[in-house]
């Protein structure tokens, strides 16, 4: 500093605080005003003459604790302004605790080579710094704005701190540019905080930042880690494109509205805790290992790319920061629910205790390598009876796609039977591409040695297998014939109740026609030529029922008919005499009873194995 234009006051004995007044009766801030600080505001005319024009582009200023009207700002910028780039130029500036009385505190291309120090400052309206240029470090502590604060395109050599600064209305940092550390500790906004494009080549920090709207960091670029702790927004907030290489911790965060990650690529490990509506990812890249704790959000990770390992667990408590947790105003509802996995490389997704009923899976890569921990919930088939004309219907329960409601709810009738439609713009998957999702989920819990999942999945699989439009008539007709008979292995009353019927069919059977009219008795005939003698004995053949069918229903008849059946079923001959129709009729029940019985068996053991 030169020592002419900051030497004390003569008419301020001492210089250590500044009373004076200004027009309209407004006071200094009474605080100690540093020596050697100049208050321009009480200076004598003649002096605040004598200094502004003694001031040179480049000169220090010191003018801590000082009111500035628009008018004093607007000449001592004026003063300072270079004639050839027609913009001020300042050296050193120090403004802590300044306070700004006027509609707007304008620094627009500034050009600082050393410092800009303004700690405390208050501005009554708003405050711009667009495409200013601060040569080190710009420190901006506690300032307080009541309108707008704009710090667009704003380049700073070495460090920029907003620790605890207040804005009353927007608060722009877009395209600003930190070489070094980026701090805004404690920064309130009252509506929108946009930090469009900023890069920081150091650490960012926003830990403790209230922003009663949106958030905006699209395209931001961090070189070293950045932290978001405690973050809050009454709106969105919004990081698409941005870039971290560092590690990057976000949260605790509670946001009213939408997190929205899409595009964003984090090159070094990653956490995330968020309260929040819904959190998009679309394209979002982890090339290191990430950890999303969440409450609340529909998750849409659709064409993410997850290079290591990536877990998504539903926190069913409150965050705490600092050991407080913080109001989560505007949310409610279920819990955490991812909504598309489509083309994600699910080798490394970890999801715990989400809800799965809306996700789209059809064109996820590795499905099967996908792990499922905790509490989790699947899309389930309509339960309840329905009416087909005069005939009941029953879906059996099941854990399904929300894929194949998608496509049952398409074909019309299926709409009234309790199956979801697909969102407005989503496209309907045809059986042919469920079918192998259904094939990698069913894998995946076998994997997981969880048989009775994995059992839902192959039904759902010959499902879509028995309706696609591709398959040959001969083997559709033998998946329905599957279907009908035991639910495709999978239904253990389907196969017992048919089972039941096929042993009563075969029981009526055998007491009409296939048990003799009485029990043939074996008769003995032989010759006698002299001393030899020769003997034969005959069962005359079984002879056919006669008589009205009511005379064929005897309990006698019953009891050796069931016990011809009984025996079918476990594959073995009864010894029983029967007419040739009865013959064939056990043939024929001892080929389909004992596989109807091995299919309920089958099907009791798909849902007990471990």
């Amino acid at each position: 500093m030169t020592a002419a234009p900051y030497r004390r006051a003569p008419d301020v004995p001492s210089w250590p605080h500044c009373s004076g007044s200004l027009p309209g009766g407004a006071e200094c801030r009474g605080r100690r005003v540093e020596p050697y600080a100049l208050c321009l505001a009480h200076l004598p005319d003649a002096e605040r003459a004598a200094h502004l024009a003694a001031l040179r582009p480049g000169a220090d200023l010191d003018h801590r604790g000082t009111r500035f009207t628009a008018e004093l700002l607007g000449e001592l910028l004026t003063a300072l302004t270079d004639p050839t780039a027609h913009r001020p130029h300042i050296g050193q500036a120090r403004f802590e605790e300044a306070v700004f009385h006027g509609a707007a505190v304008r620094f627009d291309l500034v050009r600082i080579d050393g410092d800009a120090l303004f700690d405390g400052a208050e501005i009554a309206g708003d405050i711009s710094f667009d495409q200013a240029e601060i040569g080190s470090r710009a420190l901006f502590r506690q300032v307080r704005s009541g309108g707008d604060a704009g710090f667009d395109r704003m380049k700073v050599r070495r460090r920029a701190v907003f620790e605890g600064a207040e804005v009353g209305g927007d608060a722009s940092f877009d395209r600003m540019r930190v070489d070094g550390r980026a701090v805004f500790d404690g920064m309130r906004v009252g509506r929108d905080a946009g930090f469009t494009g900023l890069q920081v080549g150091g650490h960012l920090s926003l830990d403790q930042v209230a922003i009663g709207g949106d958030g905006r960091f699209d395209r931001a670029k961090v070189g070293l880690s950045a932290t978001f702790r405690g973050l809050t927004a009454g709106g969105r907030v919004s990081f698409p494109g941005a870039a971290f290489e560092g590690a990057a911790v976000v949260g605790p965060l509670v946001c009213a509205g939408e997190v929205t990650l899409s595009e964003a690529v984090f090159g070094a490990a990653m956490t995330m805790e968020a309260a929040a509506a819904a959190v998009r990812c679309r394209r979002t890249r982890w090339a290191s290992t990430a950890a999303l704790r969440l409450r609340y959000a529909a998750v849409d990770l659709t064409d993410a790319v997850v290079e290591c390992p990536l877990s998504i667990t539903a926190r069913s408590r409150p965050f705490a920061v600092d050991g407080r947790e913080p109001a989560e105003a505007g949310l409610s509802g279920a819990g955490v629910r991812i909504t598309s996995l489509r083309g994600v490389d699910a080798a490394h997704l970890v999801l715990s205790g989400v809800d799965l009923t809306e996700c789209l899976l059809a064109g996820t890569v590795h499905l099967d390598q996908l792990r499922l921990e905790g509490k989790y919930t699947f899309a389930a088939a309509p339960a309840g009876l329905r009416r087909r004309g005069i005939r009941p219907a029953r879906w059996t329960p099941r854990r399904t796609l929300a894929e194949e409601h998608h496509w049952r709810a398409a074909r019309g009738r299926a709409a009234a039977d309790g199956w979801t439609p697909a969102p407005a713009g989503e496209e309907v998957q045809e059986p042919a591409a469920l079918a192998p999702v259904y094939r990698q989920l069913r894998k995946a819990f076998e994997d997981g040695k969880h048989e009775p999942g994995a059992a839902d999945f192959y039904y759902g699989e010959m499902e879509m297998r028995r309706h696609a439009d591709d398959i040959p008539r001969a083997e559709r007709s033998l998946l329905t014939a599957y279907w009908a008979l035991s639910g495709y292995g999978q239904r253990a009353s389907r196969a017992l109740g048919w089972l039941l019927a096929a042993m009563t069919v075969t029981v009526l059977a055998m007491m009409l026609w296939g048990l003799p009219r009485n029990d043939p008795k074996p008769r003995t005939t032989g010759t006698v030529a002299g001393r030899s003698i020769t003997m034969t004995t005959d069962v005359p053949a079984p002879a056919n029922p006669d008589g009205p069918y009511r005379g064929r229903l005897t309990t006698d008849r019953f009891e050796k008919s069931l016990r011809v059946v009984v025996n079918s079923v476990v594959f073995r001959s009864s010894g029983q005499n029967l007419t040739t129709a009865g013959t064939y009729t056990e043939m024929a029940s001892r080929l389909t009873e004992p596989a109807l019985l091995g299919l309920a068996v089958l099907a009791v053991r798909s849902r007990l194995k471990r």
